[in-house]
């Protein structure tokens, strides 16, 4: 299991990437283990500003669907296309071609208030 150094990581187990203005989000390695087989993504809030803490979509596994969390707040620029075809890319690879969305973050500074990488990992091996 990662924890990427660069990320900023949620309790529920959201990641964040900041790319200059835009923020890039998915789920983690750990989060996508727990859910098994990705089957589906579902994100219908293209377009919105969608507050911290909110659900910006579903992800959809062969035993369970869940709700996903938005880290910080911001507007849904884009979703990650590949993920139509090839959901399972969530499980490859979360922290790359597994991401989920594209956002524009209302304050960029709210990224500081998530767990550092060492925080998560504490979290989850707890």
């Amino acid at each position: 299991m990662s924890f990427p150094s660069e990320l900023k990581y949620t309790k529920d187990h959201e990641w964040i990437r900041l790319e200059g203005d835009e923020a890039v989000v998915g789920i983690t390695d750990f989060a996508q283990g727990e859910l098994g087989d990705i089957v589906f993504v579902d994100i219908n809030t293209t377009g919105e500003e969608v507050n911290k803490d909110a659900v910006f979509g579903t992800i959809e596994a062969v035993k369970t669907v869940s709700d996903l969390f938005l880290p910080i707040e911001g507007t849904v620029l884009s979703v990650n296309e590949k993920l139509d075809a090839n959901p399972e890319l969530v499980n490859q690879d979360p922290y790359g071609e597994g991401w989920i969305i594209r956002i524009k973050p209302k304050n960029l500074a709210d990224a500081e208030t998530l767990l550092s990488a060492a925080d998560y990992e504490a979290l989850v091996k707890s």
